[in-house]
């Protein structure tokens, strides 16, 4: 079994990729709960959403968030109402949540309907909320505002400059159901390229996680989500040096840091562009490589995919049949 640890839209191409070089079945996701937002009386949850979405080819293509063949009458209508439209969310989009809702509201736990909802799309991996408790990522500003994360980074673009960030709720958060049996039943753990301030570490934050990732028998292995001293895409750029890292591919993987010094990897993936930063990896104690990491279409996610487990010596055949 592959356990991913993911954000948005960087780890869901990153799945599209990975579910080409193993049995989907095989695959476990943790995902992010941070970006949660409550707009409308609704829970949206964008990271989770936007996974379903791509693997299941309702992703917009050109936004690469949201449904594809959207419409926007309740979005218009609202506004005409009065409310501020910050936050863009469609009919199609709508009725997910909607739909999520209410389960939640009948005592659901947020596991549960996840999985409800990947059954109804036809996912065959596995998706995990990290917590079925309520993580909520807060921006502090250097202006001295406390922001949701989605009204700094959607209504505000993320402009205001960021003091530090909170990951509200996550001390007395649970991992959800079955997320610490996965890792510590996985032939290998993938941190995928996501945001590591935004979507990999309300993650960890949640106690027990950081924990069995430090524990586990499997190896673990990150893709850096910087090319070149740049995002693919996201924000990351303006966070990082609010938590002390600097925008740099190799910098990235020195701050998640080695296992065997308490940290969480074993391997670490950047782009050819930032090959200058290997010998820095293997110096802290890291497997690291060099390759094609912008991936532009599924078989460089596949490529991708599969460099990153046989960097840290896993099969991904052998990794599907566990």
């Amino acid at each position: 079994m592959v356990v991913v640890l993911a954000g948005g839209v960087g780890a869901a191409r990153f799945l599209r990729g990975l579910t080409a070089a193993v049995d989907p079945a095989a695959i476990t996701v943790v995902v992010n709960v941070g970006d949660d937002v409550e707009l409308h009386g609704l829970r949206i949850c964008p990271d989770l959403d936007s996974i379903t979405y791509w693997l299941t080819d309702l992703v917009h293509p050109e936004q690469q968030w949201g449904r594809a063949d959207e419409r926007f009458t309740v979005r218009d209508e609202l506004e005409r109402l009065g409310h501020e439209p910050w936050f863009t969310l469609g009919d199609r989009d709508l009725a997910l949540h909607l739909h999520r809702t209410a389960l939640l509201r009948e005592g659901v736990p947020l596991s549960t309907v996840t999985a409800d909802v990947a059954a109804r799309h036809g996912l065959a991996l596995r998706l995990l909320p990290a917590s079925d408790d309520r993580v909520e990522t807060r921006i502090h500003t250097t202006d001295g505002r406390d922001l949701g994360f989605q009204r700094w980074w959607v209504g505000e673009r993320a402009a205001p400059d960021v003091a530090d960030v909170e990951y509200r709720g996550a001390a007395t958060a649970q991992p959800a159901p079955g997320v610490v049996e996965a890792i510590e039943r996985a032939d290998a753990i993938v941190i995928a390229p996501s945001n590591p301030v935004v979507s990999i570490a309300p993650i960890t934050a949640v106690p027990g996680i950081a924990a069995a990732l430090r524990s586990t028998a499997a190896p673990i292995v990150g893709i850096s989500p910087i090319i070149h001293g740049r995002v693919v895409r996201g924000m990351a750029h303006r966070l990082l040096p609010a938590v002390g890292t600097a925008v740099d591919a190799a910098a990235v993987g020195l701050a998640y840091g080695a296992r065997r010094d308490g940290g969480l990897l074993d391997g670490w993936v950047l782009d050819t562009a930032d090959a200058d930063g290997l010998e820095r990896l293997h110096a802290a104690g890291l497997a690291a490589t060099a390759t094609a990491t912008l991936m532009d279409d599924p078989e460089l996610a596949r490529r991708l995919a599969r460099t990153s487990l046989e960097l840290v010596g896993v099969d991904p055949a052998a990794a599907g049949r566990g």
